[in-house]
């Protein structure tokens, strides 16, 4: 029987995901893997519970939030894929820093909670009170494109393929990068503690997989990868999705070593406690599975 691995919603920073099922890294490593959709964000985490599924990826901030409310949270990350921020900040380009934001007319993320965490955390860095700004925070970035482009708001938060749908339409530009702040857990497996132990040999596999494909990713051209996981997102024009694909590359977006670094946990952590998204700090340990954490590749 293969292993059920859900999405957790299409997006681009996603494509790892994807290229892996796609180009038959998976099936190399000996891992029989079923790719199914996703309707909504964290979507799956109950199918997990309930059995329906395997595996699913996501941010490691479901994790913590699960042992935050259930110290027993049978929940744990492994095989870390996004490993930086991939979220921006994206407006009309000129002289722009953090403190110039409540001056703006802006826009965060409403469709997820950790891009407007992880930002709220860098503006205290700075000495500001995220509470007080001015924000709107209830429409989706496709409605906040719109209004980008039609001069309704200075900035908007977003990930790819904004960025390069602003420059092609000379809406904006990148004022903003959250990954310049450095790691930052963002994106993992996730699984229960059992489904890891019955599955052990299965998941070792997909992270093997995991972890050629990254390699064979920083090794070729962006267009590659785009090619191969174009079909997964048909809206997307072939260079714009290229565009998006290269500019996360060039950033290090993605992990190299599928291990999750342990600062970037701790900065993930940091961002969603201070929001008040989880009441008390998560340990690494409780939330990370350590067997499967790094999985050295196969020959």
């Amino acid at each position: 029987m293969p292993i059920r691995l859900m999405e957790n919603f299409r997006a681009v920073f996603y494509a790892p995901y994807y290229a892996t099922h796609a180009l038959g890294f998976y099936a190399r490593e000996g891992a029989d893997v079923e790719l199914l959709t996703s309707d909504a964000p964290g979507d799956a985490v109950p199918k997990l519970i309930d059995g329906t599924i395997d595996v699913t990826w996501g941010g490691p901030m479901r994790v913590m939030r699960a042992h935050d409310q259930d110290r027993h949270s049978p929940l744990v990350s492994f095989c870390e894929v996004v490993s930086h921020d991939p979220f921006f900040l994206i407006g009309k380009l000129g002289p722009f820093r953090l403190a110039d934001l409540p001056a703006k007319r802006f826009a965060s993320v409403s469709e997820v909670p950790t891009p407007w965490m992880c930002l709220q955390q860098d503006l205290r860095d700075q000495g500001m009170d995220p509470d007080k700004l001015p924000r709107i925070s209830d429409r989706t970035m496709t409605r906040n494109y719109d209004a980008l482009k039609a001069g309704d708001i200075d900035i908007m938060q977003a990930f790819e393929p904004f960025v390069s749908m602003a420059e092609k339409d000379g809406a904006g530009g990148i004022l903003y990068a959250a990954r310049t702040r450095g790691p930052t857990a963002y994106t993992a497996f996730i699984a229960t503690r059992d489904a890891c132990a019955k599955h052990r040999d299965e998941f070792a596999a997909m992270t093997r997989a995991m972890a050629k494909m990254l390699d064979w990713f920083y090794a070729n051209p962006a267009e590659e990868l785009a090619a191969a996981v174009a079909s997964f997102f048909p809206d997307v024009p072939n260079d714009i999705l290229a565009s998006s694909l290269l500019r996360y590359k060039d950033a290090g977006l993605w992990s190299r070593e599928t291990r999750m670094i342990p600062q970037g946990f701790t900065r993930l952590a940091q961002s969603l406690h201070s929001g008040g998204f989880i009441a008390r700090m998560p340990g690494y340990d409780e939330c990370v599975e350590p067997h499967l954490n790094s999985v050295h590749p196969r020959n």
